[in-house]
């Protein structure tokens, strides 16, 4: 049997099992050879993926059928992407999840808005739009139907916090939030006012600390409707690029811990690294539609779901040192999903035909070097003294 046929079979049958459904039989077929293209070739080109179809059509027609799956108005990204997501995360019922809200720029043409799980550092992504235009910053209009997809896939029972940057600074967003019953920290703009009980109003940026310093501000409300109550954590924070200002807008009580758990929406951009050079190569592609790049982020997110799933398998098995020359873990669970992957294709190992995704914390956490795994864990922030 050729490596791609083995694939297909096993993407199918975790497609099947998913009860994931199209309008058509052929549209599925497609859509799971689609993946076996994504994973033996690590690239978004069509043309790459018609020469892994089995058929006896030759490779122009396998590039239209793809072509075609892609523009199909009845493939509805969103709705076949919930009964997967909700397979994959069937076990995650009474968890904290931290959820990121963030966007990506494609060629300067186009906007990609993704909703995604904080997952073991990295991000798996639950909902996403594309927008043609060339500003990062987008609307809430714009993208508050993917917070109801992302919502409509999370087990119930679950506590949500979501993750945003300062280009979502938006009073809609926050009563959307709210209205989900979601947790949030999320960056404020320095222009942004503050409203403060018998204090003067102020912006965010007057009331910055000093270098070194932190400030915790308690049931404040914020812009000129008055959101809230809520709470403030306000640092210049020493990262890996300097010293940023971060105020963070928190709707429970903050502490240093509140930076920390901020600091987490960063694994989104890690996600968007794998979509990009570190992964799909999706900047290299040649498609310039937005509705054709949501349906590829189909392709994308469940290929993503695979490849994360079966690291963690192979993690929890104790078989990473098959494929991971590192003492500890030195590779993402999404990079170790694809070394395996090629390592069962080649030694008629086993694919993983079901989701495992394992709540809670990391039980290995990466370390890229012996001597980051012997020593203390390096931390994003360097603050020194607590204001109150």
């Amino acid at each position: 049997m050729s490596d791609s046929l083995r694939l297909y079979r096993t993407i199918i049958e975790m497609l099947r099992n998913s009860q994931v459904r199209f309008h058509d039989m052929r549209c599925l077929i497609t859509f799971a050879w689609a993946i076996v293209g994504v994973l033996l070739e690590k690239s978004v080109h069509l043309s790459k993926w018609s020469m892994h179809r089995i058929g006896e059509v030759q490779a122009a027609s396998k590039q239209r059928q793809f072509g075609r799956w892609l523009k199909n108005a009845k493939i509805i990204p969103a709705e076949i992407y919930r009964r997967l997501a909700q397979t994959a995360f069937a076990d995650w019922n009474g968890h904290k999840i931290y959820l990121a809200l963030d966007s990506s720029s494609l060629w300067d043409e186009f906007v990609l808005v993704r909703v995604a799980m904080i997952y073991r550092g990295r991000a798996l992504p639950l909902s996403w739009v594309v927008l043609k235009q060339q500003s990062t910053m987008v609307a809430f209009e714009k993208y508050k139907h993917s917070l109801k997809e992302a919502a409509a896939i999370l087990p119930k029972g679950c506590s949500v916090i979501l993750l945003a940057d300062r280009g979502f600074d938006d009073n809609d967003l926050f009563c959307a939030v709210r209205d989900l019953g979601w947790g949030f920290r999320i960056r404020l703009k320095k222009s942004l006012r503050i409203h403060r009980v018998s204090k003067p109003c102020l912006s965010v940026g007057r009331l910055m600390p000093a270098k070194g310093q932190a400030l915790f501000l308690h049931k404040v409300w914020i812009t000129d409707r008055q959101f809230g109550p809520v709470h403030l954590a306000l640092a210049q924070v020493q990262t890996r690029n300097g010293y940023e200002e971060w105020a963070i807008l928190s709707d429970d009580p903050t502490d240093l811990h509140t930076f920390d758990e901020y600091g987490l929406r960063f694994d989104l951009e890690e996600n968007f690294l794998d979509d990009k050079s570190a992964g799909f190569q999706l900047e290299a592609g040649e498609i310039r539609d937005a509705d054709a790049l949501t349906r590829l982020g189909l392709v994308l997110a469940k290929t993503t779901l695979y490849l994360v799933s079966t690291g963690t398998a192979i993690v929890t098995l104790g078989l990473r040192s098959c494929i991971d020359t590192h003492w500890n873990r030195g590779l993402s669970y999404f990079q170790i999903g694809w070394r395996w992957i090629r390592h069962a294709l080649a030694h008629f190992k086993y694919l993983l035909p079901f989701f495992w995704l394992e709540p809670g914390s990391d039980p290995f956490p990466v370390f890229a070097s012996k001597r980051q795994a012997v020593g203390p864990i390096a931390s994003l922030f360097a603050l020194r003294l607590e204001i109150t």
